[in-house]
C-alpha cells in the first residue's frame, strides 16, 4: 500500500481532502488501540466494535476541528473515550451507582496512601480481571486513570463530575481494587 510509510500528518491532510485510502490507513494504524480503549469501558466486544467505528466516523467528519495541539492518537482516543462513556450511560441509565450521585468527601491525608500493593509483581491478568469486576463507575475511572493515563482533571471533565468527586471516586475505586486483589 502506497500510504503505509507516510507520516500521520500527511495522512490527516489527505483525509481532510476526502481520500478513502488515507482514511483506511489511519483506521488500520489506530483501530486496535481504540477498540481496546472502548472495550475496557463498555465491557462487550461487539458493543466496543460499534462504539469504536462510530468514533472513527465522528473523527473523520470532524477532522477540521483537529488543530494539532495534541497528537492525533490522543485526540482520537479522547473521542473514543467520550463516545464509549456516553454510549454506556445511555444503555445503563439505571446503573446501581450513577456517576452523578457520588458525594464529595474530604479524605484524611493520613489515610491517603495507607494501603499499598506491589502491583509490579502481580500478573496483569489478575489486575485487569479485578478491575473488570468492580462497579462500573470504579472500573471506568481506574481505566481512565491507570490504563489510559488521564489525570484527575481530565477524568472529571470526561465523566462530567466535579474534581472532588473524581478524587473521591478514584480513592474509593483503589480501595475496592486493593480489597479484591488482596482477597
Amino acid at each position: 500500500m502506497a500510504n503505509a510509510n507516510q507520516d500521520i500528518d500527511t495522512l490527516i491532510a489527505l483525509c481532510r481532502e476526502g481520500s478513502r485510502n488515507a482514511q483506511f490507513e489511519v483506521y488500520n494504524r489506530y483501530y486496535k488501540t481504540m477498540y481496546n480503549t472502548a472495550l475496557r469501558i463498555v465491557k462487550d466486544s461487539h458493543w466496543a466494535e460499534d462504539v469504536m467505528q462510530e468514533a472513527f466516523l465522528k473523527a473523520f467528519t470532524r477532522l477540521d476541528s483537529f488543530k494539532g495541539e495534541v497528537t492525533f492518537g490522543a485526540w482520537l482516543k479522547r473521542i473514543v473515550v467520550n463516545h464509549s462513556i456516553d454510549s454506556y450511560k445511555k444503555i445503563n441509565k439505571h446503573a446501581e451507582d450513577p456517576l452523578d450521585n457520588i458525594l464529595y468527601k474530604v479524605e484524611d491525608e493520613s489515610h491517603k496512601e495507607d494501603a499499598k500493593t506491589d502491583f509490579q509483581n502481580m500478573q496483569v491478568q489478575q489486575v485487569m480481571s479485578a478491575i473488570q469486576s468492580l462497579k462500573d463507575n470504579y472500573r471506568m475511572v481506574l481505566t481512565l486513570f491507570f490504563i489510559e493515563g488521564y489525570d484527575q482533571e481530565e477524568i472529571s471533565e470526561i465523566m462530567g463530575i466535579t474534581y472532588g468527586n473524581c478524587r473521591t471516586t478514584i480513592s474509593r475505586a483503589r480501595e475496592s481494587l486493593l480489597k479484591k486483589l488482596n482477597a
